[in-house]
């Protein structure tokens, strides 16, 4: 696995955190407080996935380190906006991270030379093993907060 650095599987494994996480923010119910402590997991790990990837560039600087500056304006912009109020901005900046991810994700799997690529050809069983750990434990960190915050009450965001 000499393709990835410590750096580079901190940042892959937050993406890839962020992946999963977000489906179930995005499709289960909004306004409560397991929403609220996913959604701040989902930004810690959003936010290191970000800015890990400005210490990761082989090549210079890419449109990856640009969408990377962007997400953590969005996610700023997200919270800003739940912050005060309004739902609307929070949902269209959380959703626009969540797509960019995809296409980010989407790029780095789909290029022969990054090193996703790289480590699924020449250590596919390590690489799936860390996949399938880190999809348990998104399983497990949503199941434990969906469950031990059922039934508190949806918790009202003021209206914008």
């Amino acid at each position: 696995m000499e393709h990835f650095t410590p750096i580079i599987a901190v940042h892959a494994s937050c993406a890839f955190f962020v992946l999963l996480l977000g489906p179930v923010q995005l499709l289960r119910r909004r306004r409560d407080r397991a929403h609220r402590v996913l959604g701040v997991t989902w930004v810690s790990a959003m936010v290191l996935n970000c800015v890990t990837s400005f210490f990761i560039h082989p090549h210079g600087l890419t449109w990856l380190h640009g969408l990377a500056a962007f997400a953590l304006f969005s996610v700023g912009l997200a919270m800003w906006g739940i912050l005060h109020g309004d739902v609307r901005m929070h949902r269209r900046n959380m959703l626009g991270c969540y797509l960019g991810t995809l296409a980010a994700f989407g790029f780095a799997v789909g290029v022969p030379t990054r090193a996703i690529s790289q480590t699924l050809a020449s250590s596919p069983v390590i690489l799936l093993g860390t996949a399938l750990g880190i999809t348990l434990l998104v399983a497990a960190w949503s199941g434990t907060i969906i469950r031990t915050y059922r039934g508190t009450g949806a918790q009202r965001a003021p209206s914008s």
